[in-house]
This record gives structure tokens, C-alpha cells and sequence, in this order.
């Protein structure tokens, strides 16, 4: 007798191959108007499903988690960060969490880079030029939309895992010297590859940088860790960009400083209230001063399917009785 499928999930709109895989997989309940979920329609998820498949978009704190049925010990998140689900009560219920770790990596690297690239240089304001419908272009000239050049400059990279390294790759090749902020030093042979210098102490660092990269994840430790008052270290021709979480940066006074001309701008494709964007940046946008994005860093055809299939191998893992390799634990984070 064919053994019972499990009852998976799944809060948004996946990719075609991988929901088509699901289906055969497991019993897998769909999204396929791809609406995000209410808090009430995840609590009715967590009450039915042996496998609850969320996105970043989802919410599974200690209520929703509260109110799980006895069947659901598998939470498998689609993507890498898991700010968004309350592991530590998720383990104490006995709730195994998994993540999707080294996906997003070279495409979030991929974007990091673009967002180096486009705010010193004003990519996008020279872009509105050309696309404004009262806007003419009056043609080259030697003091027209100037920017500053990258090469030579110091980039100091906050978060120097995976793809805080692989920023710094790409980085080097745009002639940036390395310098990285880390909770312990990346061992030598990686600094020496990377030609890395590193900084114990944050806020040093921050005093001395050109451009400032974001790449560490979203945890207790790290809210706010870019507050007021490190943000005033900063050099006042410095840029920021941040691809990693909008909570890692105090919002408000990040906007504040670009307005006063205390930093000179910033690359954001994250923000602290997503999907609300602060009126503040979309003004600064406005005005040339900020490039900001929508969320795409990860926005790769192949980041999708190969975050999807990595659900998939950790569910058929842990349903078949052993260690999913993406598990994810309290004192991890």
C-alpha cells in the first residue's frame, strides 16, 4: 500500500517546474494567484500542514506558530533568510526549520555591484533623461551629470559571508580595495585572496570608507546595526548601499543625512517596511540623490528554481526520515 503523501503548503506563486515537482512529490496546495497570505490564512496553514513552505513575505511568529497542528513538523522556507520565522519557538515546539542557503548568492553579488556601480556614477538619473516626456537632452558637455569613479576607492563590506565574499570579488575587479566588517576574521588564506583588511572594530571602519556594502543578515544583534549614531561616523561623500535587509539600517535617519548632505547617497534595494518604501527616499529618488529597487537582488530565473529545488530536497529529506541538510537552529542566528 503506497505510503500517504504529505500535505505541503506552499504560500506564493513558485515557478512552474518546481510546483509541477510538488505535485508529484507530495500533496501540495498551491498559490496560484500568488496573493501573500493574511496572518489568519498562515494560522489555517500551520493548523492543517505536515510541511508549511513560507516566503519572506510571511509572518510565522510565536502566535501563528501557537496555533500549529500536531502534524506540521517541517517549516521549509523559500529563500535563505529566516528573520521572518520565529525559530526559537518553532524548535521548542518541535518544529524542524530549514533555509536555502548559497542560491542567491552570485546573483545578490550579481546586484550588489550594479547598485556600487549606478549610485556614484547616477545611472538612473541619466537614464530619466532620456525617458522623461518633458525631458530633452541637450547633449554632451565636459561638466554635464558628473559622477565619481569607483576605481581606487575603499569599499567596506558589512557581512563578509558568502556573498559579502563574492561582492569583494567583483569588487577587486572594478579596482576597490577590500575592507570587511565580520563578527570573527575570514581565515587567511580567503583574506589573502581577496585582499582583504579587516575591521574589529565597526565603527573604525566606517570612518574611513568611500562606499559601504550591506550584506550581513537581519537578526536581533543586527537591527539597526547602521543606527543614527553610526551613520554620523560616515564620511560625508560616502555612499551606502544595501542589498541585504531594510532592518539593518536605521531608514529615517539614513534619509534624513542624504537630505542634509551629511552622506552623499545610497543604493537600497530593501527597506524597512516592505513593501512601503518611506516617502522620504522616494523624494531623494526623485531628486537623483538615491537609486532604489524593488526587491530584485535574488530576481534571477535561476536563483528561483534553484531555491525551490532546494525545498524540495529538504522536505523529501526530512520525510524520509533524516537530517535535512538546510536545517537551521536557534543558535545559528
Amino acid at each position: 500500500m503506497a505510503r500517504k503523501k504529505p500535505l505541503v503548503v506552499v504560500t506564493r506563486k513558485l515557478p512552474d517546474k518546481i510546483e509541477t515537482r510538488m505535485r508529484e512529490l507530495f500533496d501540495a496546495r498551491l498559490n496560484m494567484d500568488d496573493r501573500p497570505r493574511t496572518q489568519a490564512e498562515l494560522v489555517e496553514a500551520a493548523a492543517s500542514a505536515d510541511v508549511l513552505v513560507p516566503t519572506i513575505t510571511d509572518r510565522i511568529d510565536s502566535a501563528v506558530l501557537s496555533q500549529a497542528g500536531p502534524n506540521l513538523k517541517l517549516i521549509a522556507n523559500f529563500g535563505n533568510g529566516v528573520d521572518h520565522i520565529d525559530v526559537a519557538t518553532a524548535t521548542a515546539r518541535g518544529i524542524t526549520v530549514t533555509n536555502t542557503p548559497g542560491v542567491l548568492t552570485e546573483d545578490t553579488a550579481d546586484m550588489t555591484m550594479a547598485l556600487i556601480l549606478a549610485v556614484p556614477r547616477r545611472l538612473t538619473e541619466g537614464a530619466s533623461v532620456l525617458t522623461a516626456e518633458d525631458g530633452v537632452w541637450p547633449g554632451w558637455s565636459p561638466t554635464w551629470m558628473l559622477g565619481h569613479r569607483i576605481w581606487g576607492k575603499r569599499l567596506g563590506i558589512i557581512g563578509m559571508g558568502r556573498i559579502g565574499q563574492a561582492v569583494a570579488r567583483r569588487a577587486r575587479a572594478f579596482g576597490l580595495q577590500i575592507h570587511y566588517h565580520n563578527r570573527r576574521p575570514l581565515p587567511a588564506a580567503i583574506e589573502e585572496e581577496l585582499e582583504a583588511t579587516y575591521w574589529d572594530s565597526l565603527d573604525q571602519m566606517l570612518a574611513r570608507m568611500d562606499i559601504l556594502s550591506v550584506n550581513c543578515p537581519h537578526t536581533p544583534a543586527t537591527y539597526h546595526l547602521l543606527s543614527a549614531r553610526r551613520l554620523k561616523l560616515v564620511r560625508r561623500d560616502a555612499y551606502i548601499v544595501n542589498t541585504a535587509r531594510g532592518e539593518v539600517i536605521d531608514e529615517n535617519a539614513l534619509a534624513r543625512m542624504i537630505e542634509t548632505g551629511e552622506l552623499a547617497g545610497a543604493g537600497l534595494d530593501v527597506f524597512e517596511q516592505e513593501p512601503a518604501v518611506s516617502p522620504k527616499l522616494l523624494k531623494l529618488a526623485r531628486q537623483g540623490k538615491v537609486v532604489l529597487l524593488p526587491h530584485m537582488g535574488s530576481a534571477t530565473v535561476e536563483a528561483r528554481v534553484d531555491t525551490g529545488e532546494k525545498v524540495i530536497v529538504n522536505i523529501k529529506t526530512f520525510m524520509d526520515g533524516h537530517r535535512p541538510p538546510d536545517r537551521v537552529l536557534p543558535s545559528m542566528l
